[in-house]
């Protein structure tokens, strides 16, 4: 079957932008293929620096016919409406029209069939009106015809557009269209400096061999690969290993369409400063990676460049290039690193009077103090030493105003055990500088150091109920303050430390901390937990486990121990896999919808306890003391939280309630015996709220 080669070639096309621009070439012009009744097999869309390019193959030649009838006017309409149904279906008079009859009379019917288009036209139609519409972050105008009104914006001056069409065993045809005085063709062009001249092309096959022997690896996965081969093999070579970074490889991959792996130096005097400031400074400024002496575990003083040419002095020009401004770079970071070791972090803190948080929420000075209160509260329930939770807190912040944060603010915090290391703080106090921001995403480490950990729970604690107060929390997909990171974050900390603690006493004690006073206050925490319930959905579904069985615990009220949380919806989760939880399951759910027709039906409920003397049958005197045996075993073993024994004691329900409906009838002729049944059955209902709300679970 035939298939499509587009090309679109450009200026140079910022790296950030050409993933996304290639997937969103590939989604846009597959969409309005399928929406034309082209149908295809496969796509595939890659990104250089200077093009964005798209396969598509297995496109029939030719739209398929369509056929469709279109309802007329009754039989003896006016002429009016006659005359506009021949209009609209093409016919040319009532003899071409079928009669079809209905109870309402009968009505004329017309068949329109539409003959397909080839592919090509379709493709000439809609490619156009694609590179016109195309969802550029960014965009410009350029050149004589910028000024014209409809003319092209792009993210990059575009020169030229290649776009061929046909069958794999015959010579493809271009697909004609115009798009602000540039015409499709089937001429593309190589590399910038190594092979420029123009390149004729038919399909993709010999488009991609074409553009590598013109010095231009179309795959950006493929150019990955080759980046990162040759920088791990030239670091070897040199008894070194590379840092890798894979963000990095991403960005250089979208810089270069022939990478060449080249390796620069600097004097070893610069290495005196944190690695994580020279590896800030070598990527950020150059882009260039860094590379680590084996041995020791220290950087090396060596970085690997990636030149986009294969230079005719073997590449020494571009590295000494590189070195000159690494070396400048260096000096600055080391200046700010020695300036910075100069001044205590305490004695930075009066500078946060000044600095405002947020305008309702007051300065950085007023949310240390917070954190400050909050993390001294935390630290007796987490194992931390109450004065060393209290000042890692206290200067945990402080190294926002050094001079390396502020020219990197990726090290923030990391600066900051480095610097209190430096004036000799405890080694707790240090490592909380650095840890109270973890973890910052799923992937991130989880603080173990108690100290860390009350800061650590303190800081977001304080952010969470801080937004909530003045009602600034996350709508759909915005979160502008990362709010629900901070609370993935305090769900991690404290499962993964196995740390037992209330939220609802943590979030009233940081809400008694803030100067603002909420719009509701009794209704904050309540809101807060939901909130974390939400988040813990999102976290244990992660892990596998239901968000159904979150909601069926938290429907009990007043759970705000996370960790119990967890366990109890473990537990849960394996007594419904076995097949007595299953079968308990599909009772409890029966006895709640019997309950629910009849509670409508009497409009009122079935509280309480059932009147024993009402029992005639074996199978409501069995339910009844299995109820009272269970509801007491649960319990008690929910109290202990062993809620594996909980779930062991339920089970011993199933057989007196699949007993009890299979030979009892609820709803018995006598009013008496019926509402003491649906009683009974509430009973069902009430003792597996023990453990969880079953009425909550999916079947």
């Amino acid at each position: 079957m035939p298939e499509l080669l587009l090309e679109l070639f450009s200026e140079e096309i910022p790296a950030r932008m050409q993933g996304k621009a290639a997937d969103d070439l590939r989604r846009m012009v597959t969409d309005k293929l399928v929406a034309e009744g082209l149908v295809y097999e496969g796509a595939k869309a890659f990104a250089t620096p200077r093009r964005l390019a798209l396969t598509v193959h297995g496109i029939p030649a030719r739209q398929p016919d369509l056929k469709t009838e279109r309802r007329g006017p009754k039989v003896g309409a006016p002429e009016a409406a006659v005359q506009g149904f021949l209009k609209a279906t093409g016919l040319k008079s009532l003899e071409e029209a079928k009669i079809q009859r209905d109870p309402k009379g009968d009505f004329y019917i017309g068949l329109i069939e539409k003959p397909g288009r080839d592919a090509n036209d379709v493709l000439a139609e809609i490619l156009p009106v694609i590179i016109r519409t195309f969802p550029w972050p960014k965009s410009m105008r350029w050149g004589a015809r910028s000024g014209k009104p409809g003319s092209l914006n792009w993210v990059r001056p575009l020169h030229a557009i290649t776009a061929t069409f046909g069958l794999e065993t015959e010579e493809p045809d271009v697909v004609k269209f115009e798009v602000d005085g540039i015409e499709s063709g089937q001429t593309t062009y190589g590399h910038r400096f190594l092979a420029p001249a123009p390149v004729q092309v038919r399909r993709f096959e010999d488009y991609e061999a074409k553009l590598l022997a013109a010095k231009v690896v179309l795959d950006p996965e493929r150019r990955k690969d080759a980046i990162l081969t040759d920088a791990k093999q030239l670091a070897f070579a040199q008894g070194f290993e590379l840092v890798e970074d894979q963000n990095l490889l991403d960005e250089v991959a979208g810089l270069v369409e022939w990478p060449v792996v080249l390796m620069g130096s600097f004097e070893p005097e610069f290495l005196k400063t944190p690695d994580e400031v020279i590896r800030a400074t070598i990527r950020n400024n150059q882009k260039c990676f860094v590379v680590r002496d084996p041995k020791t575990g220290k950087l090396a003083s060596k970085f690997i460049l990636v030149a986009n040419i294969e230079a005719t002095d073997g590449g020494a020009t571009i590295i000494a290039g590189n070195e000159r401004v690494i070396r400048a770079r260096l000096s600055d970071a080391k200046f700010f690193y020695e300036t910075d070791l100069r001044t205590k972090l305490e004695d930075r803190l009066p500078k946060f009077e000044q600095i405002v948080f947020h305008e309702k929420l007051g300065t950085q000075a007023e949310r240390i103090k917070r954190i400050e209160r909050l993390a001294a509260e935390i630290a007796p329930l987490v194992g931390a030493d109450v004065g060393t939770a209290t000042r890692a807190a206290h200067l945990s912040k402080a190294d926002l105003l050094t001079e390396v944060v502020g020219e990197f603010p990726e090290v923030q915090g990391l600066m900051g055990k480095y610097y209190a290391l430096a004036q000799g703080e405890d080694a707790s106090v240090a490592a909380a500088c650095e840890e109270h921001y973890k973890p910052q995403g799923p992937a991130d480490r989880v603080p173990t150091d108690p100290v860390s950990v009350a800061v650590a729970l303190a800081d977001k604690i304080d952010t969470l109920v801080g937004f909530w107060a003045i009602d600034e929390k996350p709508t759909g997909s915005k979160d502008p303050y990362a709010l629900r990171r901070a609370a993935l974050g305090v769900i991690r900390l404290i499962a993964e430390n196995a740390l037992r603690l209330s939220l609802m006493k943590m979030a009233g004690s940081a809400l008694a901390g803030l100067s603002v006073e909420p719009a509701d206050t009794s209704k904050l925490p309540s809101d807060l937990l939901a909130f974390f319930a939400d988040r813990l959905k999102v976290q244990l579904r992660e892990q596998g486990a239901r968000h159904d069985l979150v909601d069926a615990v938290f429907a009990l009220g007043g759970q705000d121990d996370l960790l119990m949380i967890v366990r109890r919806v473990e537990a849960l989760g394996k007594f419904l896999d076995s097949d007595d939880g299953k079968n308990l399951l599909a009772g409890t759910k029966r006895a709640s919808n019997i309950l629910a027709i009849e509670e409508k039906k009497d409009k009122r409920s079935f509280d309480g306890a059932p009147d024993a003397a009402l029992y005639s049958l074996a199978e409501e005197k069995a339910l009844a003391k299995a109820i009272g045996e269970v509801k007491a075993e649960a319990s008690a073993a929910v109290a202990k939280e062993d809620f594996a024994a909980a779930m062991s004691a339920m089970a011993k329900l199933r057989p007196p309630v699949d007993a009890f409906f299979d030979k009892v009838r609820v709803n018995d002729d006598d009013p008496k015996v019926r509402e003491n049944r649906l009683k009974l059955l509430n009973e069902i209902r009430s003792a597996t709220r023990a453990v969880a709300d079953f009425s909550k679970i999916q079947d």
